[in-house]
């Protein structure tokens, strides 16, 4: 991987050249979200529609990946997985809390801390990250840090449009989250989700995990709506981890193609796993969109962003906008190793990937970003001549990239109750 020396000895807790203050043309500033699907030429009536049928096929058909239990209680599932994980748990919330749908969010959440949630032990507060819906027994007992990240996020926007005062106190159960994180000192081998001294966050906040990162995990925007919502004493913290994300995804993304790895030490370099070889992946596709909404809500970092969607779409458009893969080495070149999913081993068009690519026409402003919004317009979520359906990450990054690009997915402040 072409880095440059110096840019992966760059010190991990001070922000690069380039980060500013925020822009007066960021949303957080003068409340304004763009909508690109309007500005390529559709209308509202069109849009509304579209992004409702997203929703209903995810959150109200047959063939969706939400259900629910009893009269209070509902859980997202990865069907090709056969669990629900707190990934897709905490997406779920997010879209419910974006579109103001508060019977889902709170049938997901007591879902979510009922089943999930540890209750004591070291590791309180945290959630296990994946269960079998059926018998309820947890896969795994470990967390996932960007679903916390998630949930803490989730949970602030709630108390800011719905208050605490319905039969969840948003606010305190977010606070409880955060305030178990800081008391984590490493006491059964269970850290902050926050890597504490290289301000980033971590793999999963548990043993060795605690010592690197993933680059789709970077979510400064969120790290900058705690420092706003939070009001827990590290405010300043925060906004550190927000710069420092920033600062990191210049170093994570390779300087021609924009692609990020996988997995990555804190300093931007690939890191290797014993799972999988380092290549631009699954998680990886979520990156454009997070500096997408990083760039609409703050815009702190907007010349570099700029810089980065251009050397993005470049390079997807080279790969043939209708066509392009899901999976590649960090220089575009196709990896020798696949990843399977959902018992298929192979690449694929992904419209998962195809939405994360198009969220980038909200920093590219060029009209030549049209084409992918377009491309995610015409694509449907529906099943592959071969049988495979993945109405769960496909879908959801589908839903959430058409929220951004119609300006329905924003920063929810307290003034909308």
């Amino acid at each position: 991987m072409p880095r440059l020396l110096a840019m992966l000895l760059t010190a991990h807790f001070f922000c690069m050249p380039g980060i500013h203050a925020q822009s007066n043309t960021s949303a957080n500033i003068n409340g304004k979200y763009r909508n690109a699907f309007a500005e390529a030429g559709y209308s509202q009536a069109a849009i509304d529609a579209k992004v409702d049928k997203a929703y209903k096929d995810l959150f109200e058909s047959k063939a969706g990946i939400y259900f629910e239990v009893g009269d209070s209680m509902a859980y997202v599932s990865d069907l090709k997985n056969h669990d629900a994980r707190t990934e897709g748990l905490s997406y779920g919330m997010m879209v419910a809390v974006q579109l103001n749908k508060k019977e889902v969010f709170d049938r997901i959440w007591r879902w979510s801390k009922r089943y999930l949630q540890h209750q004591d032990g070291p590791g309180e507060a945290y959630f296990a990250w994946s269960i079998d819906p059926t018998t309820l027994k947890k896969n795994s007992e470990g967390s996932a840090s960007d679903s916390e990240l998630y949930f803490v996020t989730d949970l602030l926007f709630a108390s800011n449009r719905w208050g605490n005062n319905s039969g969840i106190n948003y606010y305190a159960e977010a606070r409880r989250i955060l305030d178990a994180m800081w008391k984590k000192d490493g006491t059964g081998d269970i850290f902050n989700l926050i890597n504490t001294a290289h301000k980033q966050i971590s793999f999963v906040p548990e043993g060795n995990g605690y010592t690197w990162t993933d680059p789709s995990y970077h979510l400064p925007a969120f790290m900058e709506i705690w420092a706003m919502y939070a009001k827990d004493g590290h405010e300043q913290f925060y906004k550190d981890c927000a710069d420092t994300s920033r600062a990191y995804l210049h170093r994570a993304t390779h300087p021609v193609t924009g692609l990020n790895p996988d997995y990555s030490e804190f300093s931007g370099a690939p890191h290797d796993t014993r799972w999988i070889p380092v290549a631009f992946r699954y998680d990886s596709w979520r990156v454009p969109m997070n500096i997408a909404m990083d760039y609409a809500w703050f815009a702190k970092d907007a010349a570099w962003q700029q810089e980065y969607a251009k050397r993005l779409q470049q390079f997807f458009r080279s790969k043939g906008i209708d066509s392009f893969e899901d999976q590649f080495n960090l220089d575009g070149s196709r990896p020798a190793s696949i990843l399977q999913a959902g018992g298929f081993k192979k690449l694929r068009h992904s419209i998962g990937l195809v939405a994360a690519v198009a969220s980038t026409a909200m920093i590219n402003k060029e009209k030549s970003s049209h084409d992918f919004i377009h491309a995610l317009w015409n694509e449907k979520l529906q099943p592959y001549e071969d049988g495979y359906f993945d109405p769960y990450y496909d879908g959801l990054l589908y839903l959430f990239s058409l929220m951004h690009l119609s300006g329905k997915y924003q920063i929810i402040t307290p003034e909308t109750n």
